[in-house]
């Protein structure tokens, strides 16, 4: 039950995170996604700083629970940071809970808890996972993330803003793969931490996550950026569990019944994006079009 308990805590820390950082990325110029300028910008805006924080905070959170869990189990329940998100804008914010919002919260949380369930994945052997399968996993999910970057290049508006979110909860699906290694090598004492390819590939590609983060972000329009957000990163950390890590699940209609899940839980997911809750109605955004102002100013929640 631990695991489980600090995947949520981890969630909260996420969705805190994720209002103080959209909150400083909101009124970057617009030529500034995707570039390293941007980054540079965030960095001196003690908001932005205050996120980080509590990502770490999040981080630590989320090693703590893979090390004693399942990445099958942890991460679908870091999804749940979007629901917290929506209460957090309730007292942050101002507005009132309306029901779609609290339908919304309670599908999404019956979906994620029928999707563990109906899955019910058994603990794996990290320790016996070969060089040839990291080597592979790592190398499909990394031609993943970048061919979903090179697509966001090549558009821009609504459509870039979906692969974003989508590329970027890939790429930490990849970063939490590469965490539930690093806490293996814990194990085996500090020296054998320091001293595993694992810490500093996750080091790596969670570098290169957090940058997807800020663009994705940046990219505006919460409604098409957070559906492939939320949901890239439980799909790829289970396909991790299950043919790398050696998590079994069930099968037969149990599969057909964690499908189900998963789209109650996406379908939530899509709805609650929508809440005008997660819209600062303060006037920033100026740039944008008007139609754009609300979604642009709302805080991204972020999935890890």
């Amino acid at each position: 039950m631990l695991s489980p308990l600090l995947a949520v805590l981890a969630a909260v820390c996420n969705a805190l995170a994720s209002a103080l950082q959209r909150k400083a990325a909101r009124d970057e110029p617009a030529e500034e996604n995707l570039s390293l300028r941007l980054v540079w910008h965030l960095l001196h805006r003690p908001v932005w700083l205050g996120g980080f924080l509590t990502i770490i905070a999040s981080f630590l959170l989320q090693a703590t629970a893979l090390g004693s869990g399942q990445i099958s189990v942890v991460q679908p329940l870091l999804t749940l940071e979007l629901p917290t998100a929506l209460i957090l804008a309730r007292f942050l914010l101002g507005g009132r809970l309306g029901r779609r919002e609290w339908l919304a919260s309670a599908v999404m949380a019956a979906g994620v808890a029928g999707l563990i369930i109906a899955l019910r994945p058994t603990r794996g052997k990290v320790s016996s996972v070969s060089w040839v399968e990291w080597l592979t996993g790592c190398g499909v999910n990394a031609l993943v993330i970048a061919a979903g970057v090179l697509w966001a290049r090549g558009v821009s508006g609504s459509r870039r803003a979906a692969v974003l979110g989508a590329t970027t909860g890939c790429a930490f699906g990849l970063t939490a793969a590469l965490m539930k290694g690093m806490t293996n090598t814990f194990s085996h004492g500090l020296a054998a931490l320091l001293t595993s390819w694992q810490l500093w590939a996750m080091c790596a590609t969670g570098g290169c996550a957090m940058f997807l983060l800020q663009s994705a972000m940046h990219a505006g329009r919460l409604l098409v950026t957070q559906p492939g957000l939320t949901m890239a990163d439980p799909v790829v950390a289970i396909l991790w569990g299950t043919l790398v890590f050696q998590e079994r699940v069930r099968g037969g209609l149990f599969i057909l019944l964690a499908v189900l899940a998963a789209a109650a839980a996406a379908a939530a997911v899509m709805m609650l994006s929508r809440s005008p809750l997660l819209t600062d109605e303060s006037g920033h955004g100026k740039n944008a079009a008007p139609e754009e102002q609300d979604d642009r100013a709302a805080p991204q929640v972020r999935n890890r």
